[in-house]
């Protein structure tokens, strides 16, 4: 646990936005949109490297910028990071992405919202014009889990935009990040009814129960890599609902969104990238370690210039593994 420290602090604004590309969205969720910005102390962001935080499900940007009990939160540490001369100067934003179904794998989707075109169009072009920060060449994404699905998917699809990346623990997989969800998802629908029952039964309760979530989550990958907007809330799920078996068609729509189904595809635009950075804990809980060292073995297979690293670790609680990813993506983009 780090202690508060008396580092001078930077300064954190926030923007806000108003989504053109969210406006009438299927989920109805809102296209006002704040964005936290760190900016070192003493600096005004002109000529800056921007890195973007992409935020885990369930989580949203600002939530990293808020006080947090027995530790630093994101502005706090970068900070102390910079006080120290451990990070080079950079702007940091931390958007708010969070979604009426828990969270966000920052890609198109006709249910979720075109968040992949929002981060890119909207989203940072409106923190470079307000900081003069960023642009080509000097922009990195990072982020845990769904965000750092984000980060690494965005690496592959957009590297005339993204110039660094940095993944930690991020879902890729699937085989092993979803499926054994799967009966779980199930009967906690069927405990509802169906699918619909289930979101009202969610949004009527005034309790957030844990196994709810995880099938929220299940759900919600459905509306992103397989969404149907002819059902309600626009999702299918890749298994029958009575005996838990694979639709093949389905189960292939989420396999092409899987990162090591697409790295294959998208190698030249990894090596196009200055920066990228893979980690996951030896202990993480959900086995995102398997898929992750088999994404190394595919990158060097592929000849794709990376950094990969496991730590003593579990999915949770590892902002610490930031103090190595940011600094290093900073000194590339620089």
């Amino acid at each position: 646990m780090t202690a508060r420290h008396s580092h001078p602090a930077g300064r954190v604004e926030r923007l806000v936005i108003e989504s053109g590309l969210l406006k009438d969205n299927f989920l109805g969720d809102p296209a006002r949109r704040a964005i936290d910005v760190w900016v070192p102390h003493g600096l005004d962001g002109a000529d800056l490297p921007l890195l973007v935080s992409l935020a885990g499900y369930t989580s949203s940007g600002l939530a990293h910028t808020a006080w947090k009990n027995f530790g630093e939160n994101l502005p706090e540490r970068l900070d102390r990071l910079y006080g120290e001369g451990r990070i080079g100067p950079c702007v940091v934003a931390f958007p708010d992405t969070f979604t009426r179904l828990g969270g966000n794998q920052f890609i198109n989707s006709s249910v979720m919202g075109p968040w992949e075109d929002i981060l890119i169009e909207e989203m940072v072009p409106a923190v470079e014009a307000a900081f003069r920060c960023g642009g080509p060449g000097k922009r990195g994404v990072f982020g845990k889990s769904s965000g750092g699905y984000g980060a690494i998917v965005h690496a592959m699809l957009h590297s005339d935009f993204w110039s660094g990346a940095a993944c930690h623990a991020g879902d890729m997989g699937f085989d092993i990040a979803y499926l054994r969800m799967m009966p779980a998802t199930l009967r906690q629908v069927a405990k509802a009814g169906t699918i619909s029952d289930f979101f009202e039964r969610f949004e009527a309760s005034d309790r957030v129960r844990g196994e709810d979530i995880e099938a929220l989550m299940i759900l919600a990958m459905g509306a992103t890599y397989d969404p149907a907007p002819e059902e309600p809330y626009g999702i299918r799920l890749p298994v029958t609902h009575d005996t838990c078996e694979l639709i093949a068609d389905r189960w292939a729509n989420w396999l092409a969104w899987d990162p090591l189904e697409m790295v294959g595809q998208h190698a030249a635009s990894l090596n196009a990238m200055k920066a990228l950075f893979i980690d996951c804990g030896r202990q993480d809980q959900y086995d995102f370690l398997y898929p992750a060292r088999r994404m190394k073995a595919r990158l060097d297979d592929l000849g794709v210039e990376h950094r990969y690293e496991e730590f003593e670790g579990t999915h949770s609680g590892i902002d610490f593994r930031l103090e190595v990813s940011l600094p290093w993506l900073v000194e590339r983009l620089a």
